[in-house]
């Protein structure tokens, strides 16, 4: 009876190792990193994420930047369609006495 026990455990022992190996083989093809106990990454090295993430950084601050300019943009033609002809007129006309234009 002992040795079915032992048997059992050695069957789930050797099932949870072929699980271990097939895990990291997974995040291994798929390019996950590996981790130690800790969770610290071991592979692959962290620079290339790094570099990946600071240039994904860099082109989000210029397209929001972009984004707010667009919307700058956006909201002075909704300004000028939404406004009725007198006022807009008397807008331009207003800049052109500022100016001196005639």
């Amino acid at each position: 009876m002992e040795f079915i026990g032992s048997l059992g455990m050695g069957i789930a022992c050797a099932a949870i190792a072929v699980g271990w190996i097939a895990t990291t083989w997974i995040r291994v093809k798929h390019g996950y990193p590996l981790e130690n106990s800790w969770g610290k990454a071991i592979y692959p090295k962290s620079t290339e994420a790094e570099e990946r993430v600071k240039l994904l950084t860099q082109e989000n601050a210029q397209l929001r930047a972009e984004l707010g300019s667009m919307k700058d943009r956006l909201a002075n033609v909704e300004r000028i369609v939404t406004d009725s002809g007198y006022q807009l007129t008397n807008e331009i006309d207003r800049l052109r006495d500022e100016k001196g234009i005639n």
